[in-house]
């Protein structure tokens, strides 16, 4: 005689369920096949680099000129990300004026915004970076290399991310703004309450790349040669001792690592903002 309730029946699966077990099975293989593949990338450039100490003939190293300099070198990385936060916070309120300079049927402010943006992207990084620190001071004009780095850099970024602006904006549906302004909202509440959060949402992440390529493009301030960011010292202490090699291969690996963990930043960000699409 069998009690009551001492066997518990389950449903079966449905075939949707199945599915969506199937595609994060196959999800789960395809991280775990990445992830092996990177072990053996970094296992294979340890082996290249690591020169006489495994036995092979291979690229060798100055281990002790890369324990004594880690320091020297790695104490850049915060001039680096100083220079950058400054630059995109400049970037960025350039782009958001030159963006809405682009919108406007204004003539003179739509000319000052479309002359902007095609002269910042007609010249050079590196041109614009020497016309600051080295032209400007015939004018009588004279800053701190910092500020001209910072000048150069957020101007010209400013000038390509006002494109992504300008998509934001029109990202924004009519029928949004027409519904506010009935009502009763002014064209200005409209822009404020409507169009920039959404704009904003849309622009975040190319933002996020324009500011870790901006991470990298700042090591161009280091041909100053008043701004000891990361890329000066690596140069430096590369030059004055003829270890270019490992100099150079300090700074790419914080280089990259800050843009790992810049990366992985954005996607959290990005993961975050897209729970409201879905």
């Amino acid at each position: 005689m069998k009690l009551f309730g001492s066997k518990q029946t389950t449903e079966p699966k449905s075939q949707a369920e199945l599915l969506y077990e199937l595609q994060q099975r196959k999800e789960r293989i395809f991280r775990t096949n990445v992830g092996a593949s990177w072990v053996f990338l970094l296992l294979f450039l340890y082996v290249v680099f690591s020169g006489d100490s495994l036995g092979l003939d291979a690229i060798s190293l100055d281990s002790k000129f890369i324990a004594d300099n880690f320091a020297f070198i790695g104490k850049g990385l915060g001039v680096t990300i100083y220079i950058s936060l400054l630059s995109i916070a400049l970037a960025i309120v350039l782009a958001l004026f030159a963006a809405l300079g682009r919108l406007s049927r204004f003539p003179p402010f739509y000319a000052l915004s479309t002359f902007y943006v095609s002269l910042m992207r007609g010249t050079p990084l590196y041109l614009q970076i020497f016309f600051f620190f080295l032209a400007l001071p015939q004018l009588g004009i004279v800053m701190p290399p910092i500020m001209a780095g910072v000048l150069a850099l957020g101007m010209n970024y400013g000038a390509y991310m006002s494109e992504t602006f300008r998509a934001g904006i029109g990202s924004v549906g009519k029928g949004q703004r027409e519904a506010a302004i009935a009502l009763g909202m002014t064209s200005g509440q409209v822009m404020r309450r409507i169009v920039m959060p959404q704009a904003l949402r849309f622009a975040i992440p190319p933002m996020g790349n324009d500011f870790i390529a901006m991470t990298k493009d700042s090591a161009m301030v280091a041909a100053t040669g008043f701004v000891h960011e990361l890329m000066w010292r690596a140069t430096r202490q590369g030059r004055a001792t003829f270890h270019n090699l490992e100099a150079l291969i300090m700074a790419a690996v914080f280089y990259w690592g800050m843009t790992l963990l810049l990366t992985a930043i954005q996607s959290r960000i990005e993961a975050r903002l897209g729970k409201g699409d879905r």
